[in-house]
């Protein structure tokens, strides 16, 4: 069996790092052939104090330093510090199952993709209300649209990325490495890159590992505005950046916009535009409804109201801001 190299980049994760790093020292692929390298940016809590510990007593656990504190420059690091022969990210935030790795290594085999993985299943760090409806919302079909990995398949399919992934070392060697000027969304511009080579991402419902989303409106906003954001802004430093799907957010706000300023200018645009806005309410409320039914609390109802619209509005002004960005460069 293949020697693997988990890859995890963090900065100031000390509530979860050590329960991330845990579950793959413990799970069920053979023990002498994993390594957990965590690429740290210079926290300042106690998570290099804690990766530390557990280095001091698990040869297999590595602390390198990420000076820049940029995620695809940790990544990077990390690969180029491995070695193993296929290598695995995850964020700080993750859990896997005990059988994650061999499922992961066991298809790839098989299939001879470049990069497979799982269905993410998303819970929220903190069961408040919130925190439920933002992890219901961003599991979703209405949520997040056509992130398969997150809605999930119920066969085998090819994609245009997965959370995290399993790649084969020679991926880096044939198309190089993650673009280090993108500060978000590196791993979608990468996968995107590999599609273009002739690689192979294969999607598998029996792998599935947990996320942790997070459980405030506010950090639901600033989290999605930089992912829009850096998902068009991206253009300026990678040929194809993202999928068509990434754009809906941004075709929502300027519908927003422009559809407002159309109906005061010609009236007969007014019912398209109150039409269309309703549908998106009655679909807000639907899917809202049956996320407080799943979750037995009915403050779920009302936080995923107010949840939809955050998550596709912040993601779709950080897209325009991302475009305007673009077309006229950026300030600080």
């Amino acid at each position: 069996m293949p020697k693997v190299s988990v890859i995890i980049p963090a900065r100031n994760e000390e509530k979860f790092i050590e329960k991330c790093i845990e579950s793959f020292l413990t799970c069920d692929y053979p023990g002498e052939l994993i390594e957990v390298i965590v690429v740290d940016g210079m926290s300042d809590d106690r998570t290099r104090e804690i990766v530390g510990e557990i280095s001091r007593r698990d040869d297999r656990v590595l602390l390198i330093d990420n000076e820049r504190k940029i995620t695809p420059v940790a990544m990077n690091l990390g690969v180029k510090t491995s070695k193993g022969d296929y290598i695995f990210f995850s964020g700080a935030h993750s859990e896997i199952p005990s059988n994650y790795i061999t499922k992961c290594i066991k298809h790839a085999i098989e299939t001879g993709a470049d990069n497979v993985g799982g269905v993410m299943k998303t819970e929220p760090r903190v069961r408040s209300a919130v925190g439920i409806a933002i992890s219901k919302v961003l599991s979703s079909p209405l949520g997040v649209g056509g992130a398969k990995f997150r809605t999930g398949v119920s066969k085998p399919t090819e994609v245009d990325t997965v959370p995290f992934g399993c790649y084969k070392r020679e991926v880096f060697d044939t198309i190089g490495y993650f673009n280090e000027k993108l500060v978000r969304n590196q791993d979608i511009e990468f996968n995107l890159r590999l599609k273009r080579a002739g690689g192979k991402i294969i999607l598998f419902p029996d792998i599935e590992l947990t996320y942790y989303s997070r459980s405030t409106l506010e950090e639901l906003w600033k989290n999605n505005f930089g992912n829009g954001f850096w998902v068009i802004a991206a253009k300026k430093y990678a040929e194809v950046p993202y999928s068509t799907r990434h754009l809906v957010p941004l075709m929502f706000v300027l519908f927003l916009l422009l559809g407002s300023l159309i109906s005061l200018i010609v009236s007969a645009f007014q019912f398209v535009y109150v039409f269309l806005l309703a549908f998106y309410v009655v679909a807000v409320v639907f899917f809202s409804i049956s996320h407080a039914m799943e979750a037995k609390m009915a403050d779920v109802f009302f936080a995923a109201i107010v949840s939809y619209p955050v998550l596709h509005i912040s993601y779709g002004i950080g897209s325009l801001l991302g475009f305007l960005s673009f077309l006229f460069g950026e300030k600080k």
